[in-house]
């Protein structure tokens, strides 16, 4: 007896009586046979137990594999960068394997240009896709849509309920607001103020991931009595000006406010207008390791940087679709990264593996 994996299709064809072809035929699910042959060499397939090896046929085959990611578009050291790289870097690593990774870019703080971007997608052909949530409605509406067309798709950024997401990559947004609050608390008082910064977006008034942080660090400090008031604050993305007036305009009302957090990547905006404000004892908390905010973070206008390892989340989200439509293997769909918190005395050291 041979050992498993060890049989040609010669061997398949001998043991069933049939020609190779036909074992060709039956094994990669192409051409017509009859239904003799296929109960006959079927037969012999689970006595030998065979299982046959879909890397080697992909490597082989000249069947181009399409698939998409959409996701915001970015500037250069952008958080939205950093995922593009680790697609990049999948993309790369399966290029023999004959797979396209097309991006398709929408504006963040923009929703209609989202739906703009998904409605394209209805007349394009490609095998699955990766969907970043910013817009939880929208992405109901999309992954609806994928779901009738059995397009297999993996969410990044902050995980949907409700959606048949083949996989999804990132942190648990919640526990992420959770354990900013806890930081946030061990710097104040119960009775402090807080502001709460958030970007003004178009149609929509915070991204998923957003509304899920803010959640979770109202959560703590409901949890352990905080007293005092958070002030919501809303800011431009790309507008230091308009920033200027409104953060003039609110520290001028509430000038015993010295503790803040913003819930998404671009803490260095906030950063900007305290250095010039030479204003050092205000308590910031921010996401994400761009190199600007790394620069808030060692000079001390940032107190805490939580990250997520976007790159990581990239590169997994196209090889989970890799392994569903071409390896046929199953994937495991939660994927929580680790929350990691950085700060000044461990920032050099941090190295955010793929």
């Amino acid at each position: 007896m041979k050992k498993k994996g060890s049989y040609r299709i010669k061997d398949i064809a001998l043991m069933s009586g049939v020609s190779t072809g036909t074992v060709d035929r039956i094994i990669h699910n192409r051409g017509k046979v009859s239904e003799e042959a296929r109960v006959l060499v079927e037969e012999v397939l689970k006595n030998i137990d065979y299982r046959p090896n879909l890397a080697a046929s992909a490597l082989a085959s000249k069947k181009i594999y399409k698939f998409i990611a959409f996701i915001p578009s970015f500037a250069k050291g952008d958080y939205w960068e950093k995922v593009s790289q680790g697609i990049e870097r999948a993309e790369e690593e399966l290029a023999s394997y004959h797979i396209e990774v097309e991006r398709l870019y929408f504006d963040q703080y923009d929703k209609d240009s989202f739906d703009k971007q998904a409605a394209c997608l209805d007349k394009q052909e490609f095998h699955g896709i990766v969907v970043s949530t910013l817009f939880k409605e929208s992405v109901l509406e999309l992954t609806s849509k994928l779901d009738k067309r059995s397009i297999p798709y993996v969410l990044i950024d902050a995980y949907i309920e409700n959606t048949k997401c083949l996989a999804y990559y990132g942190t648990n947004s919640y526990n992420s607001g959770y354990i900013a609050a806890k930081l946030m608390y061990q710097q104040i008082n119960p009775e402090d103020g807080l502001a709460v910064f958030r970007f003004i977006r178009k149609g929509d008034s915070c991204s998923t991931q957003v509304v899920k942080r803010e959640e979770g660090f109202r959560a703590y400090l409901n949890e352990h009595n905080f007293n005092g008031t958070i002030y919501p604050v809303h800011i431009h993305a790309d507008d230091e000006a308009g920033n200027r007036n409104i953060l003039d305009s609110f520290f001028l009302l509430h000038g015993n406010v010295k503790a803040g957090i913003i819930f998404n990547s671009r803490v260095h905006v906030l950063g900007n207008y305290f250095r010039a404000k030479k204003k050092k004892d205000f308590k910031l908390i921010g996401y994400d390791i761009l190199d600007e905010n790394v620069t808030y973070l060692n000079n001390g206008l940032v107190t805490h940087l939580i990250a997520q390892r976007p790159e990581v989340q990239g590169v997994n989200c196209v090889r989970d679709l890799f392994r569903h439509l071409v390896l046929k293997e199953k994937v495991k769909k939660m994927n929580y990264m680790p929350i990691d918190i950085l700060i000044e005395e461990n920032i050099n050291y941090y190295n955010n593996y793929i």
